[in-house]
């Protein structure tokens, strides 16, 4: 059953879209003129789908009416397979337009920030974060992505108290935003002599990364203090002031970076992290208007919530929102995430249908 009336608003809007598109008065705002572009296309792709549903549903009919009419058996067989090879590529348009119509997240294709954290655990938390880095670092390779580093603050035993890095690609946050949350590791420190197996938990955040066009940034708003860098570092560490702290008056939001040698490039990471830190919190708070009494149980990417544990001594891996368990936990962490991505996409959409 299609839903005609949602289609035929979906055209109304349309053509109200293709009217702004043409006004100068939205092509002069690059921020509006932005997002009527991207809504006019994503309502093109949904009508170019109706229209060719419709026109192989008149095929059926002209085909069914001539068989009625006609009593030549050769044509009455070609009328037969043509309403059998319509009906398949029917079924498969109206899956299409059903996945269509599905409600777009307007940042799923963006890139991502991804925030990793140290917490529960001391040293081990802070190895944890290493791993955690270098499992998304084979993921993002497999997928032909970049990534770069924007800020990290390196522990002298080979971990990270924090890590924020951005990968680059084709929908990035799409695939990755399922990943935030607390992450918990089982299993037993080097340091520990008699065997005892500890828990240790990490905090993930995947930030859509923010256009100019999405977050605008009054610069009196930003205060930027600049000082030398401290700890690993190459040879302007603590010589020069590279090192850049930028304050958001109006939210509180502090970002640091430090991992460049230049003030420049650590003040435009900077930039690009508190933009996305900003487009998040927006998205949250408009989140929060529209199901202030509902949250998704697979994408509400609570940074508080236990969403996956790793525990080391029976190489299992268990996503607690879906209740997937892997015992393939060495593959895991050498970037064979798949299983659990694939899972938590559908999970999601599944929900978006059912509500």
């Amino acid at each position: 059953m299609l839903p005609i009336e949602k289609i035929k608003k979906l055209q109304q809007e349309s053509e109200e879209l293709k009217e702004k598109i043409f006004d100068p008065k939205y092509m002069s705002d690059r921020r509006a003129y932005s997002k009527i572009s991207r809504r006019f296309k994503e309502l093109e792709t949904i009508l170019m789908c109706y229209n060719q549903i419709e026109e192989l549903n008149s095929r059926i009919t002209e085909n069914e009416e001539l068989i009625e009419l006609e009593d030549d058996e050769e044509l009455i067989e070609l009328a037969n397979e043509e309403i059998v090879e319509a009906k398949s590529d029917l079924e498969k348009e109206i899956a299409t337009l059903n996945e269509l119509l599905i409600p777009k997240d307007p940042n799923d294709e963006k890139n991502a920030i991804i925030e990793i954290r140290a917490g529960t655990g001391g040293d081990e938390a802070a190895l944890f974060c290493a791993d955690l880095y270098r499992m998304y670092s084979y993921f993002a390779d497999r997928k032909g992505w970049k990534k770069t580093i924007l800020s990290s603050n390196p522990t002298g035993i080979g971990g990270y108290k924090e890590i924020i890095f951005s990968l680059s690609g084709n929908s990035v946050f799409s695939i990755m935003r399922f990943e935030s949350g607390v992450h918990r590791v089982q299993r037993i420190p080097e340091t520990e002599s008699s065997g005892r197996v500890h828990t240790s938990a990490i905090s993930v955040a995947v930030l859509p990364e923010a256009d100019d066009v999405d977050i605008e940034i009054n610069d009196n708003d930003l205060r930027i203090d600049v000082y030398r860098s401290s700890g690993n570092g190459g040879q302007s560490v603590n010589t020069t002031d590279s090192a850049v702290r930028i304050t958001h008056a109006p939210t509180g939001l502090v970002v640091t970076c430090q991992d460049e040698k230049s003030q420049l490039k650590n003040k435009s990471k900077a930039l690009k992290v508190l933009r996305s830190r900003l487009l998040a919190a927006e998205m949250e708070k408009q989140q929060n208007q529209i199901a202030a009494n509902r949250k998704s149980q697979v994408g509400s990417g609570d940074r508080s919530a236990k969403i996956r544990t790793y525990n080391f001594p029976q190489s299992r891996v268990t996503d607690h929102r879906i209740n997937l368990t892997s015992y393939r936990l060495n593959a895991i962490l050498t970037g064979e995430l798949d299983e659990f991505i694939e899972a938590l996409m559908l999970a999601h959409r599944n929900e978006q249908i059912n509500n």
